[in-house]
């Protein structure tokens, strides 16, 4: 029998705590270990019990989850998943939590609507089961982040409205657990220049913003959540809006994006398999599908319909995935033209739009 996944959870709402261990009580490979109401409890129990990984709060009486994450990882590294009330006063605060050293972001469950219980579900066992897979490292060697001094995230739009006729070559991004440190990468590597990027990251609603906002604050590139019809231009990259579907959309010459509702795909909203499958109807051999780190197979499919349409893949390689599942699934199906290190990915990219933009036909 395989070993359960052990998990503490650290709610100072005894009943978000209840429902948290019903909901993971109720997935046969999840066993909750320990409750606590705030950190201090939390440390004090960790003396005695050292679960796989913690839900973490945020806002919580006599010390806040970013304190006691910032401790634990500096100390103890243990995986770490923050389940948040989805509020846009506090999506900035939580995502700070990423840059400590947290895997993943889910969104507290709403209580009483049933629907979004059963999606909350499984949601909230799927990033703990990926969390149980992440490697965390410490806090003093996680890679600071230099703050923005120039206005160059805001440079990158058309003149005139050559630039969107001419504008042949887009790039699609698919990103799970793992996926906010290793976007983080990519993006802030490229240049001004940069081809078009649609980009789903698997998060709930409203920290898709703060996240587009902090990538915009530090890379060369322009960084926005994306919103309906919006166009895909160079030197722009738009980050799927949590909880709708990005779908990639051309019209003439213009790629733009359609943001819309619907059913869990893959087990997500948004889904990279969504993205995926509408950048090989319309885009083809036009397109540089990207897979990166995730637990999982969302994307696997429609990164194999993009190879079948004339699409460049590449995939992050193992050994830089926080988890390589999505990654994996993809290349076990033959979607993947080239295996490469998360610092690579980006000249790669450069490299094969470049050869695209050299050879159209």
């Amino acid at each position: 029998m395989n070993k359960k996944i052990k998990v503490m959870i650290v709610d100072d709402s005894a009943v978000v705590r209840q429902t948290l261990q019903d909901i993971l009580s109720s997935d046969p490979q999840i066993e909750v270990v320990a409750t606590a109401s705030d950190p201090l409890i939390a440390a004090e129990r960790l003396r005695s019990e050292i679960p796989d990984v913690i839900t973490l709060d945020v806002e919580m009486p006599r010390m806040d989850g970013i304190t006691f994450l910032q401790k634990l990882m500096a100390q103890h590294p243990i995986p770490v998943v923050i389940c948040s009330s989805l509020t846009e006063r506090g999506s900035d605060t939580t995502l700070k939590a990423l840059e400590y050293g947290a895997v993943e972001i889910v969104e507290k469950p709403k209580l009483g609507v049933k629907q979004f219980l059963e999606e909350s579900r499984v949601r909230i066992c799927d990033a703990v089961k990926a969390a149980s897979r992440a490697r965390p490292k410490r806090l003093n060697e996680l890679r600071r982040i230099d703050p923005k001094l120039t206005a160059d995230a805001v440079i990158a739009k058309p003149k005139t409205g050559a630039m969107i006729e001419t504008t042949d070559k887009v790039v699609v991004v698919g990103a799970s657990t793992g996926g906010t440190e290793a976007l983080t990468v990519f993006l802030e590597s490229l240049p001004p220049d940069a081809p078009p990027i649609a980009i789903v990251q698997h998060m709930p609603e409203h920290f898709t913003a703060a996240f587009a906002r902090r990538l915009n604050g530090i890379c060369r590139i322009s960084v926005k959540e994306a919103e309906n019809n919006d166009t895909l231009i160079g030197g722009r990259a738009l980050i799927a809006p949590g909880n709708r579907h990005m779908l990639l959309k051309r019209s003439g010459a213009r790629y733009y994006v359609e943001t819309r509702e619907g059913p869990l795909v893959c087990r997500h909203r948004p889904s990279v398999d969504v993205l995926f499958r509408s950048a090989a109807r319309y885009a083809g051999k036009n397109c540089v599908g990207v897979i990166m780190t995730g637990m999982g197979d969302d994307g696997a499919r429609g990164m194999a319909e993009m190879k079948e349409a004339g699409a460049f893949n590449i995939a992050q390689d193992e050994k830089s995935c926080v988890v390589f599942g999505m990654p994996n699934e993809a290349i076990k199906k033959g979607a993947v033209d080239r295996v490469v290190p998360l610092e690579n990915i980006s000249q790669e990219v450069l490299r094969t739009c470049r050869r695209l933009q050299a050879s159209p036909g």
